[in-house]
């Protein structure tokens, strides 16, 4: 008994994958992202004329593709006509955060285990940073970050060690937007100077933070380089114990750790 015939029929027309530019991708699930991306880089609201503008697609088709994303929840339209991230973009970022901190903990656990202080990883989340990993020091008196928390970045050394990798325009913006509170009175509260820090940050390759978020704490570190979301690793500990010697250590360590994660991310 002959088995059935599993192909197509001689002189039917093969169907066409739909939508699928070079390489086997989908166009159209390129295409939705991209605007989701867009949204979220004009500060999580955008008009359709702004979406148009950013992404060269036509109107009708944008019209479409936002429409199937309202209708799903990743995009919500608002009363000014305008388009805004959906609330079931909410979930797939907690997720991908937990899972972030996961991958990134093997990390900071060999930088805690080389340098002996508290090692992190945070990101830029709108206007401020958020600290998405954290592994503690072995010392009895040592640094402790909560996953989660928010901080200006302008005080931070991660802080600082992102914004030197963003075009200047944009980090004179950010700070117009924060005002750049005083956090102690070491911070650096005045857009000239900072933007000097900015410059010596970029020369060097890593930040340091000496008591500029809280007193008697001091911190390094760098960015993670090329991935998506902008992302630093530190190390922190006690300003005592945070001496020149121990940075020292601590950057080349740091840039090595930086780009694990980053290959590990990187798709």
């Amino acid at each position: 008994m002959t088995e059935p015939n599993q192909g197509l029929a001689t002189g039917e027309a093969e169907p066409q994958p739909e939508n699928r530019s070079r390489g086997g991708s989908v166009q159209s699930v390129e295409r939705a992202f991209e605007l989701l991306e867009t949204i979220a880089a004009a500060g999580g609201t955008a008009s359709l004329s702004k979406l148009a503008q950013e992404s060269g697609l036509a109107l009708p088709t944008i019209h479409r593709l936002v429409q199937t994303l309202v209708g799903l929840g990743y995009v919500r339209r608002e009363s000014s006509r305008q388009y805004s991230l959906g609330p079931r973009l909410i979930r797939l970022g907690e997720s991908a955060s937990h899972l972030l901190g996961t991958w990134s903990r093997p990390h900071l656990t060999r930088l805690v285990d080389a340098v002996g202080e508290s090692a992190n990883l945070a990101m830029l989340d709108g206007d401020q940073i958020v600290y998405v990993a954290h592994v503690p020091s072995k010392h009895s008196m040592r640094m402790f970050t909560e996953v989660g928390r928010h901080v200006y970045p302008h005080c931070t050394a991660v802080g600082k060690a992102i914004l030197a990798r963003l075009p200047p325009i944009d980090v004179q913006a950010l700070l117009r937007r924060t005002g750049m509170p005083a956090q102690t009175e070491h911070t650096i509260t005045e857009p000239g100077l900072f933007a000097e820090v900015l410059d010596r940050v970029r020369v060097q390759g890593y930040a340091t933070d000496d008591g500029e978020q809280e007193i008697g704490v001091s911190c390094v570190a760098v960015p993670v380089l090329g991935t998506l979301n902008p992302l630093a690793v530190s190390v922190s500990g006690p300003a005592p114990r945070m001496t020149a010697a121990v940075v020292d250590r601590a950057v080349p360590l740091l840039r090595q750790a930086a780009d694990d994660l980053a290959r590990e991310l990187t798709p």
